[in-house]
C-alpha cells in the first residue's frame, strides 16, 4: 500500500507535524512493507516518491519559514502522480481540497489529522466570531473525510462538538532512544554562566502568541533568583531579563534533547496545544514539566509527573515552579519516563494509526464532494 501524507505545516524550522510525518516515514520503512510519501511545500517542484516530495511555494514573512504554493491544479496533479491507496492530510486548507479531489476520482480512502486547533487561535487574535465561522468551515471540510484523526481526547471532544461526525484518537509518539536521561550531559549552569544553586527551566518551542511566553517570563520576574529560565526557539541568543535566557532554535533532535534532559524540568504556559509533542519529549528525558490546565496538556501532566497552574495566570504558574521545588525532580522524572515508555513510543502510536488506517479500508468510505467553488480543476 502506498500512503501519501500532504499538509502546508512543514518547514525547515518546523515543529510537531513535521516530526511526526519524518518519524512516521522512518517507521513505516523499518517497520512495514508500505510504501510512504510525504508532499509538502519547498523551494522548487520535485516530485520524489517514497521520499520528501515538495511543491514550489513563495516564503511567508514571519511563519517560521513556512511556504504557500499558490498553484492547486500542480498540487492536485502531483498527489495523483503518486498514484496514492490512501491519502492523509494534515491541515485543513488547499491540501485538504486536492486531496479530496484526487481521493475522490481513485475512490480511496481520505483521512485527516487535526494536528493545530486553528478555530482556536485565529478566535485569540480575532475574537470569537472569527472562532465561529472557522469552526463552520472545519465542520464543513471534515465532514466530507472518512476518519479525522485527533491527538488527544480533549481535541476529540471539540471535533464531535463542532460537528465532525467520524473522529478517533490518535496520540504522537516520541524516539525514546534520541529523547533519555542518557542525554543529560551538558553543565548548562556553567555554559550560561549561572551560580551552582540556579533552579533552572527550559522551554522548547516557536516563540508564537499561543506559547504565552509572557506569562513565562512574568512569572521569572515574580519568582527571582536563583530560578532560571531557558527560551529555546528565538531567532538568536540573547538576555530580555536577569533570569531569562533565550537560545536559537535547535534543529538537530539530538542536540535539543541534551538540552532538555540537562534542565531540571520543562516549563510549558500554552493553553492551545492540541498534543503537546515536546513536553513528552521532556518526559521522555526524565524531566519533570510544569504546564497548565488547557488543552490537551492535563491528558499528559499530572501530579505524578509534575505540576499544574491555570492558564494565563502569572501567579499560579510561579506558585506551581516554587512547588514542583519542593518535590523530588528525580522521582517525578523517572515516573515521567516510565509513562512515555508505557504510552507515548512511535511503535504505539504507528501501531494504533495502521489499525485506524485498517478500520476505514474495511469500512464502507464517505466520498468526498466538496462544493463547486471549493473544487480545485483549476
Amino acid at each position: 500500500m502506498h500512503l501519501v501524507d500532504t499538509t502546508l505545516f512543514f518547514s525547515p524550522t518546523s515543529g510537531g507535524v513535521k516530526r511526526y510525518l519524518t518519524a512516521k516515514h522512518d517507521w513505516l520503512k523499518s517497520h512495514t512493507t508500505h510504501r510512504h510519501t510525504i508532499v509538502v511545500p519547498g523551494e522548487r517542484n520535485r516530485l520524489l516518491p517514497d521520499d520528501i516530495t515538495t511543491i514550489a511555494g513563495m516564503r511567508l514573512p514571519g511563519t517560521f519559514n513556512y511556504r504557500l504554493p499558490l498553484s492547486l491544479r500542480t498540487w492536485r496533479a502531483t498527489l495523483d502522480a503518486l498514484e496514492p491507496d490512501l491519502l492523509e492530510v494534515g491541515d485543513a486548507f488547499h491540501p485538504a481540497w486536492c486531496a479530496a479531489a484526487v481521493a475522490r476520482q481513485r475512490n480511496i480512502p481520505l483521512i485527516a489529522f487535526f494536528h493545530s486547533d486553528l478555530a482556536h487561535l485565529l478566535g485569540r487574535r480575532f475574537g470569537a466570531g472569527m472562532e465561529s465561522a472557522v469552526a463552520r468551515y472545519l465542520r464543513s471540510t471534515y465532514s466530507r473525510f472518512d476518519l479525522v484523526l485527533a491527538p488527544s481526547r480533549a481535541m476529540c471532544a471539540y471535533l464531535r462538538r463542532i460537528g465532525v461526525p467520524r473522529t478517533a484518537l490518535q496520540p504522537l509518539g516520541v524516539d525514546t532512544e534520541i529523547f533519555s536521561p542518557t542525554r543529560c550531559t551538558l553543565d548548562l549552569r556553567r555554559s550560561l554562566e549561572l551560580p551552582d544553586d540556579a533552579r533552572l527551566l527550559v522551554f522548547a518551542g516557536r516563540f508564537s502568541d499561543e506559547k504565552n511566553l509572557d506569562v513565562l517570563c512574568a512569572a521569572m520576574a515574580l519568582l527571582g533568583k536563583p530560578y532560571q529560565l531557558l527560551l529555546i526557539g528565538g531567532g538568536r541568543s540573547g538576555h530580555p531579563s536577569d533570569n531569562v535566557t533565550v537560545l536559537p532554535y535547535r534543529r538537530d533532535s539530538v542536540e535539543l534533547a541534551r538540552w532538555l534532559a540537562s534542565a531540571d524540568a520543562l516549563v510549558h504556559a500554552g493553553t492551545a496545544e492540541t498534543f503537546g509533542l515536546v513536553i513528552v519529549e521532556a518526559m521522555a528525558c526524565g524531566r519533570p514539566v510544569i504546564g497548565v490546565r488547557a488543552g490537551a496538556v492535563p491528558e499528559l501532566v499530572d501530579q505524578q509527573v509534575g505540576e499544574l497552574a491555570e492558564p494565563d495566570n502569572v501567579a499560579s504558574m510561579a506558585a506551581a515552579i516554587r512547588r514542583l521545588y519542593d518535590r523530588d525532580l528525580e522521582a517525578l522524572g523517572a515516573a515521567a519516563r516510565q509513562r512515555v515508555l508505557q504510552r507515548f513510543t512511535w511503535s504505539h502510536s504507528l501501531n494504533m494509526l495502521l489499525a485506524n488506517y485498517a478500520g476505514v479500508c474495511a469500512g464502507a468510505r464517505a466520498l468526498p464532494a466538496f462544493d463547486a467553488g471549493m473544487e480545485v480543476g483549476s
